[in-house]
């Protein structure tokens, strides 16, 4: 799905000029991104292009005055609750209090919706039961977090997102630490419910075969700027990868993407 132009929506996201400096240290610089609605772009790119910090900055915890809007608002205009509303992240490293059970973090999602003061209502627990049950944590409900796998916390991180019902969920990495098996349960879950209540999704992700298989559009990050854009078919190529990536790979046109085999340099 191509960004929308003229008198249609606004777009999800649109991030223009965009200046992150880090300690003094430029981290990304200049950087132009527009997501349609409804569309899945994931940004790609070699260890710190600035993938995570893009993030970081669309969802709020950086500041950028003037360079982001969401859904037609400039991101500073929005209150930390109405943002909530429209924003759900899904960082790589999550702060989880100690102690807490999955249930009661998942419910956490829903703080948007509830007075201060207040307590979650029937709706609230309905709506996390529900999440839990497409991700298949319904058995992990009394668990507490810290004695969960790598894998089964990744699943009740996406889980809280989810429960916030936010329009626009934020990726960082969402599959890194789950096996095969699951990596493709979150993915079609979340293509899943793209697809049924419209959300827009951006993302990040190393693995790029993945990548390609589920974004209707990529974004190759390289050294703070935007070096390709467009369907994975024209950002996956071995020569952009080779560029960026300084990788000798093979690509392979898939039913759903292309598909990236890393190859052996040969030596003598």
């Amino acid at each position: 799905m191509p960004p929308s132009s003229g008198g249609g929506p606004p777009p999800a996201v649109e991030v223009r000029r965009l200046q992150v400096a880090l300690g003094g240290v430029p981290v990304l610089t200049g950087v132009e991104l527009t997501v349609a609605a409804g569309e899945w772009v994931t940004v790609i790119g070699p260890n710190g292009a600035g993938k995570s910090t893009l993030l970081r900055a669309v969802g709020g915890l950086l500041p950028a005055p003037g360079a982001i809007s969401l859904f037609g608002t400039p991101s500073e205009a929005l209150r930390r609750r109405e943002r909530a509303r429209v924003v759900a992240t899904v960082p790589q490293s999550p702060v989880v209090p100690p102690g807490m059970a999955v249930l009661d973090y998942v419910l956490l999602g829903r703080t948007p919706y509830i007075p201060p003061l207040g307590r979650e209502t029937a709706a609230d627990l309905a709506a996390v039961d529900d999440v839990l049950g497409r991700l298949d944590l319904r058995g992990f409900a009394d668990r507490e977090l810290a004695t969960l796998s790598g894998g089964e916390r990744q699943r009740v991180f996406l889980a809280r997102a989810l429960a916030q019902g936010a329009t626009l969920l934020l990726l960082d990495e969402p599959t890194s630490a789950l096996d095969i098996g699951h990596q493709q349960e979150v993915l079609e879950l979340v293509d899943q419910l793209r697809r049924e209540h419209g959300l827009t999704v951006l993302a990040t992700m190393h693995d790029l075969s993945i990548a390609g298989e589920y974004a209707d559009r990529l974004v190759l990050l390289s050294a703070g700027r935007v070096a390709a854009v467009g369907p994975p078919r024209a950002v996956l190529t071995e020569e952009l990868l080779a560029a960026h990536y300084r990788a000798t790979v093979r690509v392979v046109q898939g039913e759903h993407g292309p598909l990236v085999v890393p190859v052996r340099r040969r030596h003598g």
